[in-house]
């Protein structure tokens, strides 16, 4: 039997009891090793010159060198798949997705570990998206931020038919992905609902950006939002998002619930509660990320006669996600980004 290869972690952040605490709750997993820790960029520059590690966790807020400064550093140097450990102040939560947008693979934001259940449930966060970052295609990353999918003129048209609606899954590598097909889709699209895996602090800074990049219109979902045309409705990270229908109007409603495939919000819960009354008059899409969540979900759309979508392996960041949904036999069409968007135009 071939033994796995481990993760090798480099944690790189300048308070030694932060360094103690990621390096005992990441070796709680069999597969991840700590190689080292660097209390600075400098020390990490030196070490990784010695030995490239499969994983850097990073802070952003370090002596002698900031960590967005060392990330674009690294991304040109040495393109090793990064996790931002990191406290974030309400001012500061921008910082988060400039990272994503260099090439950080997620963002784990520094909770306070007030108990034990608190600690527990930190960890895994922190060894999923270190195991999620080792599985990254960072050289694909680096290629897609030189070819932007190009942006088409599209003309208004008529109303786009109000019964139709667009719901997006992603995980790791979704949102610079997101933001790229967002901007290369026509205005009046359906209403169009995205779950990305992130946290909760950073959906609504996430919203905004792309509503600051798009001719759509983009916000965070709220309880009660009525679905329009023309607009994007980002999940919030501490809810799950689902769709219900109220007389004629499809509404977003927020479920505080347990994580479902180890997520909140999940995609799994936004295409089964679509799956429930509209899924007919529905086109779901599986972008990138590691693990299996919304590929049930997707199946489920198909089986009541969705049009479903699974973005094909060679441009995913993580080809998990999208893997498990055709391995399901859930998507109705496999394609790369490029392809979704003509999809996307076309059901408009």
């Amino acid at each position: 039997m071939v033994k796995k290869k481990e993760i090798r972690v480099l944690i790189v952040d300048d308070s030694l009891q932060v360094r103690v605490l990621l390096t005992r709750l990441l070796e709680e997993d069999p597969r991840i090793v700590v190689a080292g820790t660097a209390s600075d960029p400098y020390e990490a520059a030196h070490m990784i010159a010695g030995e490239v590690p499969d994983v850097i966790t990073l802070d952003l807020e370090m002596p002698r060198m900031n960590g967005l400064t060392f990330l674009k550093k690294l991304m040109t140097q040495h393109p090793v798949p990064v996790v931002i450990v990191s406290s974030f102040t309400k001012e500061r939560k921008e910082l988060g997705l400039t990272a994503l947008a260099l090439g950080a693979s997620d963002i784990v934001t520094k909770p306070d570990l007030s108990g034990p259940d608190d600690i527990k449930s930190y960890g895994a966060r922190l060894r999923d998206a270190v195991y999620a970052a080792s599985m990254q295609n960072v050289f694909l990353h680096r290629i897609s931020q030189k070819k932007i999918l190009p942006q088409r003129n599209h003309p208004p048209g008529k109303p786009t038919d109000t019964t139709r609606l667009i719901l997006i899954g992603a995980s790791t590598g979704g949102t610079e992905l997101i933001s790229r097909i967002l901007k290369s889709v026509r205005p009046d699209l359906p209403p169009v609902l995205i779950v990305q895996h992130m946290p909760g602090e950073f959906t609504n800074v996430f919203a905004k950006r792309l509503d600051a990049e798009c001719e759509l219109t983009v916000k965070e979902a709220e309880k009660n939002d009525r679905l329009l045309n023309g607009h994007v409705y980002i999940a919030n990270g501490f809810y799950h998002l689902i769709v219900k229908k109220i007389a004629n109007d499809y509404v977003c409603d927020l479920n505080p619930g347990e994580p479902v495939n180890r997520h909140r919000p999940s995609v799994d819960v936004l295409f089964n509660s679509a799956a429930a009354f509209a899924a007919d008059h529905v086109m779901a899409i599986l972008l990138t990320g590691m693990g299996n969540d919304g590929a049930k979900g997707l199946l489920e759309l198909k089986l009541r006669g969705a049009v479903c979508i699974a973005q094909e392996e060679k441009s995913c960041a993580v080809y998990g996600m999208p893997r498990e949904a055709v391995l399901l036999g859930a998507a109705n069409h496999v394609g790369t980004p490029g392809k979704i968007i003509e999809w996307m135009n076309n059901f408009a």
